[in-house]
């Protein structure tokens, strides 16, 4: 029996919109992209809690994801070098989706008051992360969105830290592989002087 395994998708980026473009990310055999169908996507989508429960995949839902996402990088990109944003792409999906909120009686009788998105087209499935890109865009502290130091790494992140000197991906990544080459640099250089 042949199992295909599910792709592994990194949450380093602290926010939904950076998360969705790193599910491209630049490797030693060149940019991996880990969406490659629209199963992938549904999987993404769910680690988010934003698949719809029960729902038939729409189709185009790989491409519709791709071309946001490749939308988002632009328009990040764009907002971190100063440059004027392009958003007419990013509002065609927003508008494309529609949500409504609606209340329900949680346990012990309080409201709840949540958003709620339909799930028939695969623009209604994304419109959570078209929203979540508006809302960096529009919201999110720039000089906190980064890309990642290490000259081989192509991921993005928002730096929480609280002393906002967060350099890397991830420590566990590309952080240690910084620190275990400068050390090798030193050792090779022989002791100081």
């Amino acid at each position: 029996m042949h199992t295909t395994r599910a792709p592994e998708f990194r949450h380093l980026g602290d926010h939904l919109a950076l998360d969705m473009i790193n599910t491209i990310e630049q490797g030693d055999a060149g940019p991996q992209d880990r969406w490659q169908s629209d199963a992938d996507v549904q999987a993404w989508l769910a680690q988010f809690g934003l698949a719809p429960a029960r729902d038939t995949v729409p189709a185009g839902l790989l491409e519709s994801a791709r071309d946001l996402r490749e939308t988002v990088r632009g328009l990040v990109a764009q907002r971190k070098a100063g440059a004027p944003l392009k958003l007419t792409a990013l509002n065609r999906a927003l508008a494309a989706g529609g949500s409504h909120l609606a209340l329900s009686v949680q346990d012990g009788g309080g409201l709840e008051l949540a958003r709620r998105y339909p799930s028939r087209t695969a623009a209604d499935w994304l419109l959570p992360a078209a929203e979540a890109a508006a809302e960096l865009l529009a919201h999110g502290d720039f000089a906190l969105v980064r890309k990642c130091e290490s000259d081989a790494c192509s991921l993005w992140f928002y730096d929480r830290t609280r002393s906002h000197r967060r350099r890397w991906c991830s420590m566990a990544l590309c952080g240690n592989r910084h620190k275990v080459a400068a050390f090798r640099q030193r050792e090779a250089s022989g002791p100081a002087s």
